[in-house]
């Protein structure tokens, strides 16, 4: 085989710091945008971004070249000088969720990360969170989620 051929498509949560609702809405369809330009700056392919006041998801077909913790490290660094530009404060907490989304599977999360306003009326994000990590059978501590 003379190339490298692949399909990675990767579902990133992240949230901010204590979940306050700092991502306003009145700039954060303007936010998405700009995570999104982040991501293709980086060179990766962005699917879907979306989310509410307190996180947001981001669907992206990444590179063999990539990590998942460095494109999620130069994003959470661009966006939060971005979004500090709007709203005094603004960090994002430690860590991030990433989950691997077939290519067959792709529109239906891409459709997911389109609803997180309707979506969020009925579940918080810390519950989406969990509810994640039980599906794709990933361990974690509850005290993070206190």
């Amino acid at each position: 085989m003379a190339s490298t051929y692949l399909s990675l498509n990767v579902h990133i949560i992240f949230a901010t710091k204590d979940r306050v609702l700092s991502i306003d809405e009145r700039w954060r369809g303007d936010f998405h945008s700009y995570v999104a330009g982040t991501v293709r700056g980086l060179g990766a392919n962005p699917i879907a971004v979306g989310g509410v006041g307190d996180h947001v998801h981001i669907l992206a077909g990444l590179r063999a070249t990539h990590c998942v913790a460095d494109v999620v490290r130069e994003v959470k660094k661009a966006s939060s000088v971005w979004a500090a530009e709007r709203q005094s404060g603004f960090a994002w907490q430690a860590g991030y969720g990433a989950f691997s989304v077939s290519q067959d599977a792709v529109a239906t999360v891409a459709a997911y990360i389109g609803r997180q306003e309707e979506h969020h009326k009925r579940i918080s994000s810390a519950e989406e969170l969990m509810a994640l990590l039980a599906e794709f059978e990933v361990s974690y501590d509850n005290r993070f989620f206190e």
